[in-house]
């Protein structure tokens, strides 16, 4: 039985403002300023905050079992999930809405299953994945819109859902490179619970940049 679900998996969601601009010229531009090595990634984690990514995952991942499977949603060019498969987890799925990044991704991730589509159409089927997760990715969803998007993100897990998002109590519009309506800050974990009557949070680290004030914050949630 194929694990698509919707219709055998094609990309169907319906485009955003900030869906268009990351499947274009304005995503490929990110997607070329942000690519870093793995350890690239570590080394900005901890000019950022103090702590490594490698370092925050095996804090909130270390007792989830290296067979889980596991989704990225808005995976770009897949550097989280070769992350996670250092760190020994054999299942990983990444969805991408931009053809460049995704393109990147199925190159340099190997044995990690890359595919074009967003947080509004995960094209498989519900509670198929152990673990969802998203990485500055709710940020830049417009906020009438979060919910579907988590509810898409709730549909396909069957226990865990994991996210590192800029945090704030009440949503706050920031302009992101001169731009307007394409990032936001708020309570993610608290928006999932909110929605979700069969989340519990089992953990959430408030994490502050080393230089500002911003805070962003990661969390790990379990339905009952």
């Amino acid at each position: 039985m194929s694990a698509l679900g919707r219709k055998g998996g094609g990309y169907l969601s319906r485009t955003t403002f900030q869906l268009g601009n990351w499947a274009g010229k304005f995503g490929k531009e990110y997607t070329d300023r942000n690519a870093v090595s793995l350890k690239g990634l570590d080394k900005l984690y901890m000019e950022n905050y103090g702590i490594t990514r490698t370092e925050l995952n095996k804090d909130f991942l270390g007792k989830i079992p290296r067979s889980a499977r596991i989704l990225e949603v808005g995976s770009n060019i897949g550097t989280q999930l070769l992350c996670l498969q250092k760190m020994g987890f054999k299942n990983l799925y990444g969805i991408e809405p931009q053809d460049y990044a995704c393109e990147l991704a199925k190159k340099r991730c190997k044995g990690i299953n890359i595919m074009k589509s967003d947080a509004f159409y995960i094209p498989f089927k519900d509670g198929y994945f152990d673990l969802v997760f998203t990485s500055g990715v709710l940020i830049h969803i417009n906020p009438k819109d979060a919910p579907r998007a988590l509810r898409e993100i709730h549909r396909c897990s069957n226990k865990y859902i994991w996210g590192f998002e800029y945090y704030s109590e009440e949503y706050k519009e920031v302009l992101y490179r001169g731009k307007k309506n394409m990032l936001w800050k708020a309570n993610f974990p608290k928006m999932y619970l909110d929605i979700f009557r069969d989340l519990r949070l089992l953990k959430e680290k408030y994490i502050k940049y080393l230089d500002n004030e911003n805070i962003d914050v990661m969390f790990l949630l379990a339905k009952e």
